[in-house]
């Protein structure tokens, strides 16, 4: 059935799956299964963002997803993750071809 989609719808549909299956099916995660989702299924970003695995480090990128200490992370916020990610993997892949993404969120 998911064979009628393009490569990019499947990936919207990865993004949104694996969100709710690291919160257990519910609409928010705690930063405990943040870090576990991005362990399992970011590790590039894990790599990158080794302090993620402290609490420094988590704050950090807590901070850049707009979440408040304390509060747990929606998908509006994992969003706002992926699209500061995609625009640095973007720009990092496409340096020689002289392109620019001004993709940022409003």
């Amino acid at each position: 059935m998911l064979s009628q989609y393009s490569d990019l719808e499947l990936a919207i549909n990865t993004l949104v799956t694996e969100f709710h299956k690291a919160a257990d099916d519910g609409p928010t995660m705690n930063t405990t299964q943040f870090q576990t989702m991005i362990s399992n299924q970011l590790p590039g970003f894990a790599k990158v963002h080794t302090t993620v695995d402290n609490e420094d480090g988590l704050a950090q990128v807590l901070q850049q997803m707009d979440v408040q200490s304390g509060q747990n992370i929606s998908f509006e916020n994992f969003w706002t993750l992926i699209n500061k990610q995609a625009i640095q993997l973007f720009g990092a892949t496409h340096k020689e071809k002289n392109i620019k993404c001004n993709c940022l969120l409003q």
